[in-house]
């Protein structure tokens, strides 16, 4: 595997073009001249997609901008459709956003076996290379195979300043993957799940170089968005090693995915996924910390303890996210004590997975964790 501080030899590897902007992107021009290219926007990123429609005409490109008349479109059955009918007769969609513009062109070109890429707006999510998309159908979040994108465009001007709390997400889906390791690692200790050692490794390199330069991405200054940006992508990549989203998502994503799906039923504007996922984060964390305290034995217990140890505390977490203008607490983001309390009895049904999550409802753990953890963190 190419040396992961190369991102874009990493990115060759993966058969992705991932490029900095120069005077303007020079081998995305050269890849698409001669294609039909459709850009989709949002009412957020029209005005990052326009002078890119511009230009790309302007160099002899065929080029067609489809807006969604919203300013947070989700991935589901009806915008899915309208992307469709707008890529019906391009070769190329480039999404000009971040995570649902990004699923959906992902998702819909691959049905339609096109290409597409993405103008990255915000170093907000790690679904930029990755090959599945999560969806929402019939009201419940679901993961589709999509395929990767052919190119990922980098702005440091558009993605240092894109709003903090957007930069806050991307540092909290990057910290969730304390968790989610630990997750996988457990699940391989008790359950003897396959764990992929390279897609792992890759993964925990890219989370300590984000945590070296914690204080750069805190400013969002250039190398600290850059350092985040190449973790984000690195996530893709390495769940595409390990043929699933283990090395990307654990308990902290279920609990992301429960309360979207609350959001959901209930009409009301959705949180950014890494505001959701940096929540999660902490609880994970905070209930491997609390198993030194608990007498209740399971079967692992020490070995679970041992990879406990490795974690940071919640606070490490917290405090990253709220100087980045993020939620800490559920409270915060519009759900109820009561739907907090369900989400953690119930979120691990969502994926068949082994976490935490699973660990606590499994052996009995929950019932006497569950006020504490809301009262911290609700």
């Amino acid at each position: 595997m190419v040396d992961s501080n190369d991102i874009l030899k990493l990115s060759a590897a993966f058969g992705i073009r991932a490029e900095y902007k120069t005077e303007m992107f020079p081998s995305f021009l050269s890849d698409v001249r001669s294609k039909k290219v459709c850009l989709v926007c949002d009412r957020n990123t029209e005005a990052f997609a326009v002078p890119v429609c511009d230009w790309l005409k302007g160099s002899g490109v065929a080029c067609t901008l489809f807006r969604y008349d919203e300013y947070e479109p989700v991935a589901d059955e009806t915008h899915c459709a309208a992307a469709a009918k707008a890529l019906a007769g391009c070769d190329y969609a480039l999404a000009v956003g971040a995570g649902t513009l990004n699923d959906i062109c992902k998702y819909v070109t691959f049905l339609q076996g096109k290409e597409c890429g993405v103008l990255a707006t915000a170093a907000s999510m790690d679904g930029y290379s990755s090959g599945v998309t999560p969806l929402i159908k019939n009201g419940f979040k679901i993961t589709e195979n999509a395929h990767t994108v052919k190119h990922v465009l980098l702005d440091f001007g558009i993605l240092c300043s894109a709003p903090k709390i957007m930069t806050g997400a991307g540092a909290g889906d990057i910290l969730a993957k304390y968790c989610c390791l630990t997750d996988w690692k457990i699940s391989h200790l008790l359950t003897g799940e396959p764990l992929n050692e390279e897609a792992a490794g890759l993964m925990r390199v890219a989370l300590q170089k984000c945590v070296d330069e914690i204080d750069g991405i805190r400013a969002c200054g250039k190398e600290g968005v850059d350092s985040l940006m190449r973790a984000l992508l690195i996530s893709g990549y390495a769940m595409v090693i390990a043929g699933n989203s283990r090395p990307a998502s654990g308990a902290e994503h279920h609990m992301s995915h429960f309360l979207e799906m609350d959001f959901l039923r209930r009409g009301k504007p959705i949180p950014l996924h890494g505001v959701k996922v940096g929540l999660g984060t902490m609880v994970s964390l905070r209930m491997y910390h609390r198993l030194a305290e608990t007498d209740r034995g399971f079967p692992g217990k020490e070995e679970v303890l041992r990879e406990a140890e490795k974690l940071p505390q919640p606070e490490f977490v917290r405090d990253v996210l709220a100087s980045l203008q993020c939620p800490t607490r559920f409270s915060q983001i519009g759900v109820s004590e009561d739907t907090v309390r369900d989400m953690l009895f119930n979120c691990y049904k969502i994926r068949d997975r082994f976490t935490i999550m699973t660990l606590y409802n499994r052996y009995d753990l929950m019932r006497g964790a569950a006020d504490a953890l809301i009262a911290e963190f609700y």
